[in-house]
């Protein structure tokens, strides 16, 4: 099954997160992930927070489950970045699941359809990495990736998933954004198992694809 994009949705929370985050600075970025999520139809949203953290992406996140009639789960590391992150969700009147623990290891335990993560946390690469993904594949966004070298195609290379197509925006500090195929590379005929991939990327819209040769 392939993931179906739906503009409409995407338009509707899209203008919902505005309305919602128009009084916080540098909101852009939600916006936009918001409409991307609403768009795919994503079923289980899932998202990594610390403490000290903004709450405008979890704020559109949130809009988008109300569209799609998802699950927006938020991972925490601790009960203080809990009570922080539910007070300012509540403010805000939203009231998504909350998730005390490892991300890498919660993540475990769920088939996720979009993943958030931020590139400030050592071990967003291993959370990658440790994500279920289900028979549409996923989509992956990695929040502050103008801060380090972009990692998202290295984080599938070998592995027994693929990355259909990827691109780097200069929103906010940067997003890294991939959608993940289903399926596993290797799978099938020795021609498929000995192809390698290549990344090329457009010089001028800064989009990326990833070729099987």
């Amino acid at each position: 099954m392939k993931l179906v994009w739906s503009p409409e949705i995407a338009a509707k929370a899209f203008m919902d997160t505005v309305k919602s985050c128009e009084l916080y600075e540098g909101s852009s970025v939600a916006e936009l992930i918001s409409a991307m999520a609403a768009g795919w139809n994503a079923k289980l949203i899932v998202e990594t927070w610390s403490r000290g953290g903004v709450t405008t992406t979890s704020i559109g996140l949130a809009i988008a489950t109300s569209h799609t009639c998802g699950r927006h789960v938020c991972i925490v590391p601790d009960q203080d970045s809990k009570k922080e992150y539910t007070a300012a969700m509540e403010k805000a009147g939203m009231s998504p699941e909350v998730i005390v623990g490892e991300p890498e290891d919660a993540v475990k335990e769920m088939v996720v359809d979009f993943l958030v993560v931020d590139s400030r946390r050592n071990n967003f690469g291993r959370i990658v990495k440790a994500a279920k993904f289900g028979n549409r594949g996923a989509v992956v966004v990695i929040k502050n990736a103008s801060l380090k070298v972009a990692e998202l195609g290295s984080l599938f290379d070998g592995g027994s998933r693929r990355i259909v197509r990827s691109v780097f925006l200069p929103v906010g500090k940067g997003l890294d954004i991939a959608h993940v195929a289903a399926g596993e590379v290797g799978s099938g005929s020795d021609k498929v198992k000995n192809s390698r991939w290549i990344r090329r990327v457009d010089r001028q819209s800064g989009e990326e694809f990833v070729i099987r040769k």
